[in-house]
């Protein structure tokens, strides 16, 4: 398999391609690495392939805060300028500028 570079990076808020729900970036997995359970759950339609980048989301929707697990088919930049509202964010991460969050190892 060929594995291509990363789209979204630590940090950066993406929002899902069809299900109402963001979050911010906190690890990125190469190609997929999650139970086949899981994968097979996923909708038929929108089942995406292995071979791509998946991503680690402290996520949020209009109703709760969730770890989510997505592919980078199916994500997009959050271009609100909105924080994340997620309880964990204050753990992982320190200031929020221009709409991308800084580690809290990354210099101020």
């Amino acid at each position: 398999m060929k594995f291509g570079q990363a789209k979204f990076q630590v940090g950066q808020i993406v929002r899902h391609r069809f299900y109402p729900f963001r979050g911010v970036v906190f690890d990125v997995d190469p190609q997929f690495a999650n139970t086949e359970e899981w994968y097979e759950a996923i909708p038929e339609e929108i089942r995406p392939s292995k071979d791509q980048p998946f991503y680690h989301l402290l996520a949020e929707n209009e109703d709760t805060e969730y770890i989510a697990y997505v592919s980078e088919q199916n994500l997009l930049p959050d271009d609100s300028g909105e924080p994340v509202r997620h309880p964990q964010v204050r753990d992982l991460f320190g200031s929020f500028e221009n709409g991308l969050y800084r580690s809290r190892e990354m210099p101020n």
